[in-house]
Parts: structure tokens; C-alpha cells; sequence
């Protein structure tokens, strides 16, 4: 191989890789990011750049583990990375949980009882927001209080979302270090709206069109839906945050 082909590969490379459902997940992240470029492979959005030297891929899947599976294994092979976080917003299961916390697994787990442990030697701060124990991945989104009280009662998980546990399969598959790391957008405060199972398409973009049915159909919906923006926001920021930190700890890790 000559310099020019090793100079290549370098370049394709990422130290850390990220999968997110949602361009608005990862927005405030990537905004802090250098360098920031957009492009596709297969069916799914990349953006790379590099955040203090460091290379990052984020690859977004769009909602569910089929596609979560399927991205996280197109980011290994285009990339390689040294990590793969999984990452981006989750529904609170327990009523201590409030929008903007964050979860990190020790555990994800499904509704059939398999589960994948994942070592993150990170203790919870509760007094910070910071929580760390076991995160339910569904096939659904969950809207209601009673639904989220349910499924803490059945899976003992602090926090669920729709892809995590496709992430952890296929990163432990190929031997590749993995995280999870979930910021709550919405609690136990009150159920989500019944449009937001219509607004997010399969491939993770806005149905414009379902936004604007729903308050021709129901106009009150409107409060719902800015309520929903601003918790996302809130959420995106304390997720970037985060993460400021996290990719520089798991970059300087020893293998």
C-alpha cells in the first residue's frame, strides 16, 4: 500500500462512530463539531467531521431496530470505528427521570427478556441528572404514562427507546466497544400527543404533511407540538453536553 492509499484510508476512518434515529438528536453535537460534511451510503444519512482532532461518523438510521441494525453495520464497514455510541432521545420510565436527564446503559434489554451487558464503569449523579442502569429497547414508540409505568414494571428499565439494543447486537458481533447513552425528551409528566405516532417517517425524516393534518384536525395540538420541540431541544443540548466529555474519555481509552 503507498503513502497516498494509507493517507486515504486514514481519512475514511472514524475514531468514534455515532447512531442516532433523528437528525434534531445530534444536532447540537454536531454543531459543535469542525469541519461537518453531509453524504449518503445506501439508504441512510452520514455527516463527518471532527471534534477536537477527533474523527466522528454519525450515521442516522431513521426509527426501529431493523434500521438500526442495518445502519450500524453500513457505519462499520464505511468506517471502522474504534466505538460505536448509540445515542439520542428516550422516554422516561421512572417518574425520578425529567426531561433533559440522561441515561447511560449498563444494560439494554427487550420485552422478551434478552438482554446485552455493556461495561461502562460509570456511576449514576442523581443530583445531576445523570443516571446509569438498564434501557428498554421496543418496536414501538411508547406515548402514555400507563404504558411507560407498565413496561418499568415488567423490564426494571429506567428508560425506553426504539434502537439501542440493535446497536449493542451488532457492535458485539463484530468485537467492536460500544455505549448507549439516552437523553430523556419526554416524562412521566404527561403522555405524548397521539400525532407524534404519525410525524416521523421510516427513515427518521418529518412528515410535513402529517404536521399540518393534525391541526386542521385537532388545532389544540399545536401547544402539544411546541411543548414536544422545546423538551427536544432541551434534550439535544444536555445531550451534547454529554457527550463533549464521552468522546474525549473514549478516545484517550486504552483498547
Amino acid at each position: 500500500m503507498t503513502q497516498t492509499d494509507v493517507a486515504t484510508v486514514d481519512a475514511v476512518r472514524a475514531d468514534i462512530g455515532l447512531v442516532c434515529a433523528l437528525p434534531l438528536e445530534l444536532a447540537a453535537f454536531l454543531s459543535r463539531c469542525q469541519h461537518v460534511k453531509k453524504y449518503t451510503g445506501g439508504s441512510f444519512t452520514f455527516r463527518g467531521g471532527l471534534y477536537d482532532g477527533i474523527r466522528i461518523a454519525v450515521v442516522e438510521s431513521g426509527p426501529g431496530q431493523t434500521r438500526a441494525t442495518r445502519a450500524t453495520q453500513a457505519l462499520l464497514d464505511a468506517h471502522a470505528p474504534k466505538w460505536i455510541i448509540s445515542t439520542g432521545f428516550a422516554g422516561a420510565l421512572r417518574p425520578e427521570l425529567k426531561t433533559g436527564d440522561l441515561v447511560v446503559a449498563n444494560r439494554v434489554v427487550m420485552t422478551n427478556g434478552d438482554e446485552l451487558s455493556i461495561d461502562v464503569g460509570m456511576e449514576p449523579d442523581a443530583a445531576r441528572g445523570l443516571h446509569v442502569g438498564r434501557l428498554l429497547t421496543v418496536d414501538r414508540m411508547v406515548r402514555t404514562i400507563a404504558e411507560k409505568k407498565l413496561l418499568a414494571e415488567q423490564s426494571g428499565a429506567l428508560a425506553v427507546e426504539m434502537e439501542s439494543f440493535a446497536v449493542a447486537t451488532v457492535c458485539q458481533r463484530a468485537k467492536t466497544r460500544c455505549m448507549a447513552i439516552r437523553a430523556i425528551s419526554d416524562d412521566l409528566s404527561a403522555d405524548l400527543p397521539p400525532e407524534v405516532l404519525s410525524l416521523v417517517g421510516e427513515t427518521g425524516a418529518v412528515r410535513f404533511g402529517a404536521v399540518i393534518g393534525s391541526l386542521f384536525k385537532r388545532p389544540s395540538s399545536i401547544k402539544d407540538m411546541w411543548r414536544l420541540r422545546e423538551q427536544a431541544a432541551v434534550a439535544a443540548d444536555r445531550l451534547a453536553e454529554f457527550l463533549d466529555g464521552i468522546v474525549l474519555q473514549l478516545h484517550q481509552a486504552k483498547p
